[in-house]
């Protein structure tokens, strides 16, 4: 079992962060491409790649994308979140081999609606290659988790 936190929505403020680092190598890239159906070369074919604008392969952005997915369940809130919206701007390209850090900030506090916003962006090599805002909703004590 994986250690997953939990942040309720009546503990969240504005500010919190929360982070996660993957380096998306060769099988990570390949095991996507099997569980999603997105063959397309140029993610997975060298010589295919190697004659884009691009150069060689990249991972797939809802990949990298998807990192998102793993702070916001595990990490901020974590644990009981129902993600409701996420928006995603593709900025760069990651590169087989990349680490990729994905963070999330939180924006904003819908008490009303018990909603939370999200500035998502993944970065790789020092740069911006994904940016987005989520919108989820937390676990609460008030309504049981």
């Amino acid at each position: 079992m994986h250690d997953v936190a939990q942040v309720f929505f009546e503990d969240m403020k504005e500010g919190m962060t929360a982070t996660v680092s993957r380096v998306l190598d060769d099988a990570a890239v390949r095991a996507f491409a099997t569980l999603s159906g997105d063959v397309n070369p140029v993610h997975l074919d060298d010589d295919y790649a190697a004659a884009t604008l691009f150069g060689r392969r990249i991972a797939h952005g809802m990949l990298t994308a998807a990192l998102l997915s793993t702070v916001i369940g595990t990490k901020l809130p974590g644990k009981g979140t129902i993600y409701l919206s996420q928006s995603l701007r593709f900025r760069r390209p990651v590169f087989i081999g990349d680490e990729v850090t994905a963070e999330v900030e939180v924006t904003a506090i819908d008490q009303k609606r018990q909603r939370v916003t999200l500035a998502c962006r993944c970065v790789a090599n020092g740069k911006e290659v994904l940016s987005g805002e989520a919108v989820v909703m937390p676990p609460s004590r008030e309504r049981g988790a």
